[in-house]
């Protein structure tokens, strides 16, 4: 099984709660904790007296509170999913630098005239871009944003950061909706 396969965990209302590793969901429905909702039937787990197919989805058995944490800190991971991988000024996407640029954090009112480190006031820009920019506000670098920086729906990004299966995708969708997880459908149109 080794640590290639990652399975999607539910909480018993169908919530999409983490990503575990193969093993520790193997683990979960033998002890009769969790079902198994959907399997990759190629791949097996085996024991002396049977055998299992892959679990790519379980489902806990019993429901397990989760508290939440209400805010988030600013991540480059998060902040270029929030904006679509895409530089706020010049609209290229990181597929689309060259080289030796590179995708990087912009603070729009920047730290030395004030600025801070909030959802509000970050935004993700090319190097060409931030380095145009310098410390200056965007319209005094003649630079202007494609969208207002806000604090994303952390649920949605928490997800759309995650590398999931189009099958694990079907329930994150399921539960949050079709639009939780646009950054899950873009990267199964985008070869890797």
């Amino acid at each position: 099984m080794g640590g290639l396969v990652s399975c999607l965990a539910l909480n018993a209302s169908y919530e999409p709660l983490t990503i575990v590793p193969a093993r520790r969901a193997v683990r979960l429905v033998l002890d009769a904790k969790a079902e198994i909702l959907e399997a990759d039937a190629q791949k097996a787990f085996r024991s002396v007296r049977s055998r299992h197919p892959l679990p790519l989805v379980i489902r806990l058995v019993r429901y397990v509170h989760v508290p939440r944490r209400f805010r988030r800190q600013v991540t480059n991971t998060f902040l270029f999913a929030r904006d679509g991988y895409a530089c706020q000024y010049c609209g290229r996407h990181k597929r689309t630098l060259k080289h030796r640029e590179f995708l990087t954090r912009d603070h729009v009112m920047p730290i030395s005239r004030g600025g801070g480190n909030s959802w509000g006031n970050v935004v993700t820009a090319c190097s060409t871009c931030n380095h145009r920019k310098g410390n200056q506000l965007p319209n005094e670098a003649g630079l202007r944003l494609a969208t207002r920086p806000a604090e994303p729906n952390h649920v949605k990004l928490v997800w759309a950061v995650r590398k999931v299966t189009p099958v694990q995708a079907k329930y994150i969708r399921m539960f949050f909706g079709e639009d939780a997880a646009p950054a899950i459908r873009r990267r199964e149109e985008i070869p890797a």
